[in-house]
C-alpha cells in the first residue's frame, strides 16, 4: 500500500488555501474519509479537512512524488 498520496484540486469554493489545478499531498485519515473529507496539506503548509469532491486522486511518477514531498 502506498503511504504518500496526491490529489488534483478541481474545486476551491470558499477555500483561500486551495488553488484549482494544483496537486496536493493527502494524509491518511480514516475518520475523515468515512465522513466524505480528505486531510490535505494546503497552501498554508498545514493539513486541514476538505470535501472529497474538491479533489481527484492522482498517481504520479516516483520522481514527481519525491519532489513534491521534499517541497513541503
Amino acid at each position: 500500500m502506498k503511504s504518500v498520496r496526491f490529489a488534483l484540486c478541481i474545486e476551491n469554493s470558499d477555500c483561500e488555501d486551495l488553488e484549482k489545478r494544483k496537486v496536493y499531498q493527502i494524509l491518511p485519515d480514516e475518520t475523515a474519509t468515512q465522513e466524505g473529507y480528505m486531510r490535505v496539506i494546503d497552501e498554508s503548509g498545514e493539513d486541514y479537512l476538505y470535501p472529497e469532491s474538491y479533489f481527484i486522486l492522482v498517481d504520479l511518477p516516483r520522481q514527481a512524488e519525491e519532489v513534491l514531498v521534499a517541497a513541503n
